[in-house]
């Protein structure tokens, strides 16, 4: 008798976050798009927000074609979707003034390095699995990095939040892996040593380097510890939305004052526009369904045989993690602005379909674990009257 084909294979749990993220994406993007829509997109609230839902019923769907698959056959075409992730990245050097976005002929705008997040992770993952006899080794460290390097270099000119979270992720992801923990830790020394380094660096001669975007991070950075309550930026409005929100519904959904003003509230801002209509208690759910997902994912991890898919779901899952810790800080004033959105809440558009894809990558490993435990279940079932009759036949003699 043939089983019933489960449509939301994978982890319960994380279908459960994921349904509760993108619900609470389509309350928050149709609270926050107002503005942007009509001044950067050209269009109508609702039509935007109906391309946003679109979005995220096809994410449904990539995730759930691709919890069917078996996660191993991920591995050989992570090497030349890493190779097409440098190529797109060169090319929207080339062609975008920004070096953010790029227009291809009959496919819509998008980011190279939303793609290039959730290859390296997997392609990174690969490499580890296949020089896991060398980890111990000390140039194992340095082959591993190269790939992780050169996305790096091509992403943070342009995007620094981004080329960090890329390069950090993938730099945990060796630890997970088993890399030499000596080399591990005087690397990751040497690299807070450089960040901290640059920061000081922009801080106080961004304006004069005026190289890539240094006068941008200088000036965020300078913002950050000298904010100007008197400024009217995003980054001051995010304060005041949080300060305005109270502890739960003080305001109510479709009620943001900030929200009305600021071009990226469906963004780059937009738990600061859930904290001030719903509350500072609703924005710790929030944070509880993160840190939710990051326990899943390391359990799943955890549970999987195969080095390669343990890995895979580590690191997309702790690059997810750290890229909603970011958001969520930034909100608060913790850390300056980066522009890093919040997973699955923020208004996507490929973006937010190509992180469904790590999700994908996560729920068939997921199904994996679940169809080798029912197999060891079986086989054990079948060995048990095997060996009761074996005993029976030794008491008979």
């Amino acid at each position: 008798m043939k089983r019933k084909l489960n449509i939301l294979a994978g982890d319960t749990a994380l279908w459960v976050i994921f349904f509760l993220l993108s619900g609470i994406s389509l309350i928050a993007v149709y609270s926050t798009i107002g503005l942007s829509a009509v001044t950067k997109m050209g269009a109508t609230p609702m039509s935007v927000f109906f391309r946003h839902a679109g979005m995220v019923a096809v994410t449904y769907l990539v995730i759930i074609a691709m919890s069917h698959i078996n996660f191993r056959r991920f591995s050989r075409p992570s090497l030349w979707l890493f190779g097409i992730s440098i190529i797109l990245l060169i090319l929207v050097i080339i062609l975008d003034d920004e070096r953010r976005w790029l227009d291809l002929p009959y496919l819509p705008s998008f980011q190279p390095s939303e793609i290039a997040k959730v290859v390296l992770i997997v392609f990174t993952a690969r490499n580890i699995a296949r020089f896991r006899d060398r980890l111990d080794e000390p140039n194992t460290l340095y082959i591993l990095l190269i790939p992780v390097v050169i996305i790096t270099l091509l992403v943070a000119p342009s995007n620094l939040s981004t080329g960090l979270l890329i390069f950090f992720s993938c730099y945990l992801l060796l630890y997970f892996g088993g890399i030499n923990r000596k080399m591990w830790w005087r690397g990751m020394a040497i690299m807070l040593a450089l960040v901290l380094f640059a920061f000081v660096l922009f801080y106080f001669l961004g304006d004069k380097i005026d190289l890539f975007r240094t006068s941008t991070w200088g000036h965020r950075l300078r913002s950050w510890l000298h904010p100007d309550p008197n400024e009217l930026t995003q980054e001051n409005m995010a304060r005041m939305a949080v300060a305005r929100g109270g502890l739960f519904f003080h305001n109510g959904i479709g009620t943001t004052i900030h929200g009305r003003l600021m071009t990226q509230a469906h963004n780059d801002f937009i738990f600061a526009i859930i904290v001030e209509e719903v509350g500072s208690l609703v924005g710790a759910f929030i944070f509880l369904l993160y840190a939710w997902f990051y326990f899943r994912c390391i359990r799943i991890a955890t549970r999987c045989q195969a080095l390669f898919g343990s890995l895979c779901v580590a690191g997309i899952g702790t690059m997810v993690y750290l890229q909603a810790l970011i958001h969520m800080g930034v909100a608060l004033g913790v850390i300056p602005v980066t522009g890093q959105t919040l997973p699955f809440i923020s208004y996507g558009g490929t973006a937010y379909i190509l992180m469904g894809v790590g999700i994908g990558v996560i729920q068939a490993v997921a199904a994996d674990n679940k169809r080798q435990k029912r197999l060891a279940m079986k086989a054990e079932a079948q060995t048990a009257p095997t060996q009761q009759n074996e005993s029976e036949v030794k008491v008979e003699n």
